[in-house]
């Protein structure tokens, strides 16, 4: 490791790698094993490190020129605790915790521990060398929560209720397959204080959290999702930081990570903003990104609020955040140099353009972007009284016309069944059998729409009531049958989408995604095509009309092969196409809100099929 190199470009806010300079790293020096402690302080008058290994009384740091500590340990050891103790310019001590530890103490404590991150036996090879960006792939995530999408035992208290690493995998990779899941994506799992923040208030960025396990356990799980073919993808917070004393927050006695004063420091949360104008700092976060694609092997990295990176404030239309665009900018291209197969994910609220435009075309750099405004609009939509729905068709159309401006991934987060937005069936107008019907036609438009897909644990439950990260998931209520019928019906949509090309590959690719016109107000027909030459007519019924007709293509029989009602049966006998004087449509009946996926029957004539 060329140690002054990292350490220069750290300064000039360059640096991939700058958890292989700071830190706590277990090393061989002046002929003894040890470890090497280094930090960045420049508004230190003295920094000493304190520990487990020194009985909490310190040893003074050497400084180095630019505001860098650091010391070699010969009788520390991995797993041990330690902090570090500033003494600021005023004379004042406060004891801090590693901002590139690699592992911390279960909270409520707060030290960081010595670990190490080498020589893991990865067996994901085959994995690593086909995986991609999935453009021309299914890619259907499953968003969960960690510690709340089961407890071990729920009349344990505290972290002994939750699964470690270890037991959630063998639990939730066969659930993914069995669910036809390809990606997990795991809310944030860099270490954090606070249960009810959801690891979206860091204290850690270079600390999986040791809720469930330490880092090598978490390596380990990654290790068997690939092995078994899914995908995993990190969620990461670069807009803020817990204001918390022991952390990043005036680390040095200063405002150091953060702006000084008040003016645009604190965020809407009451956690502190990241300073971009600051080097060091686009070179830290720039570090913790890559530490999460180099050493856990992640798949994809989303990054979480990027429209206050974008806009100060996060409000559109607003003053432009100059300095965060340029980090976005910049961050993406060296994750794209450094890992060119992880997919960069923007959950992103404004209507900026170029969000996954490259950043040689003046983009930033995402890969996909999350489509807020789907979401928002169907479930504007759905909300709407059913007999009434005719005057909002907009709300379901509309999400085409800008379609194509980014490359686009359709969220059913958990953003959407918390803080009184209601559970996802609870949004849906009608009876209690209205709204099982609908939410099917729901998850099959989905599926069928362009874009790729995303939808939060509990949601293939159809539970009425929102999500608690304080309870597990009622897997309970699938003793129900219209809960039970549901969920064996979205595992059956999602391994019926991964087996239909039309429904993945060109997904961005604007000739392959045709409105075709209906009979009925409450009902949306569109083709899918794929270039291999496949296509899928997909009808979406989001009423009670019980025969509707539309536009198809060509001439033929068309098959329905998949149904909301009849998800697992298959019709043998197709229906003819009819020409009229518009060209051929297609009549067809239907059950109320009963939404469905045709192909065209390939027919036998003189010993060919067309």
């Amino acid at each position: 490791m060329d140690r002054d190199r990292i350490r220069k470009s750290f300064l000039a806010g360059t640096s991939p790698e700058a958890y292989q300079y700071f830190g706590a790293h277990l090393t061989h020096e002046y002929g003894k094993d040890g470890v090497r402690f280094t930090v960045f302080a420049p508004h230190a008058k003295n920094v000493s490190v304190i520990g487990s290994f020194n009985n909490w009384q310190g040893y003074p740091m050497d400084r180095i020129p630019q505001g860098i500590f650091s010391i070699f340990v010969d009788h520390a050891r991995m797993g041990d605790l330690y902090k570090y103790r500033i003494e600021t310019q005023e004379g004042r001590l406060i004891d801090k915790a590693d901002p590139f530890a690699f592992y911390s103490e279960q909270r409520p404590q707060t030290a960081s521990i010595i670990w190490d991150m080498e020589d893991f036996p990865w067996q994901d090879d085959a994995w690593m060398g086909q995986r991609n960006k999935n453009y021309n792939r299914p890619l259907s995530i499953y968003e969960i929560h960690a510690g709340s999408w089961k407890f071990k035992d729920p009349k344990a208290e505290d972290l002994a209720r939750l699964y470690n690493y270890e037991e959630l995998a063998k639990q939730l990779i066969p659930y993914l397959k069995q669910m036809g899941y390809t990606h997990l994506e795991f809310l944030p799992l860099c270490e954090h204080p606070f249960d009810g923040s959801w690891g979206y208030q860091v204290t850690g960025y270079f600390s999986a959290t040791s809720r469930y396990g330490d880092p090598r356990k978490l390596m380990q799980f990654v290790n068997l999702c690939h092995q078994n073919e899914i995908g995993v993808i990190f969620d990461f917070v670069p807009v803020h930081f817990v204001a918390d004393g022991y952390a990043l927050a005036e680390f040095d006695g200063f405002p150091l990570f953060e702006k000084a004063g008040k003016q645009g420091r604190f965020s809407e949360w009451g956690t502190v903003l990241f300073d971009y104008t600051k080097p060091f700092v686009r070179s830290f976060v720039l570090s913790a990104l890559d530490f999460w694609c180099e050493k856990f092997h992640a798949d994809g990295i989303r990054y979480d609020a990027v429209s206050h990176l974008i806009y100060e404030n996060g409000v559109h239309g607003g003053k432009l955040n100059r300095p965060g665009i340029a980090f976005l900018r910049g961050a993406n291209a060296v994750i794209g140099q450094r890992h060119p197969e992880v997919m960069k994910i923007a959950e992103d609220s404004s209507y900026y353009l170029k969000v996954t435009a490259p950043v040689e075309y003046e983009g930033l750099g995402f890969d996909y972007k999350w489509n807020l405004g789907w979401m928002n609009d169907t479930f504007a939509y759905l909300s709407c009284e059913i007999d009434r729905r005719g005057a909002e068709r907009e709300k379901i159309t509309h999400s085409m016309d800008y379609f194509y401006q980014d490359l686009f991934l359709l969220p059913l987060s958990h953003d959407e069944v918390v803080h009184g937005k209601h559970a996802i069936i609870e949004k849906i107008a009608g009876n209690y059998e209205e709204k099982f019907l609908q939410l099917r036609s729901l998850y099959l438009f989905q599926v069928a729409h362009p874009g790729k897909k995303l939808s939060f644990m509990g949601n293939e439950l159809a539970e009425f009531k929102e999500w608690d990260q304080a309870e597990p998931l009622s897997f309970s209520v699938l003793e129900y049958p219209a809960h039970g019928a549901f969920y064996k019906y979205l595992a059956c949509l999602n391994h019926f989408y991964s087996c239909h090309p039309a429904l993945y590959c060109d997904d961005y690719h604007p000739g392959c995604f045709q409105w075709l016109s209906c009979s009925s107000d409450t009902v949306f027909c569109f083709e899918r095509r794929a270039e291999n030459g496949q296509s899928l007519l997909c009808v979406v019924n989001f009423g009670r009309d019980p025969a509707v007709s539309f536009a198809v293509p060509n001439s033929g029989i068309y098959q329905k092969i998949f149904s909301t009602v009849d998800s697992e049966q298959c019709e043998k006998k197709g229906i003819r196409a009819k020409k009229t004087s518009e060209g051929y449509r297609l009549t067809i009946q239907l059950r109320p809100f009963e939404s469905c996926i045709f192909e065209k029957k390939a027919i036998k004539r003189k010993g060919k099929l067309s």
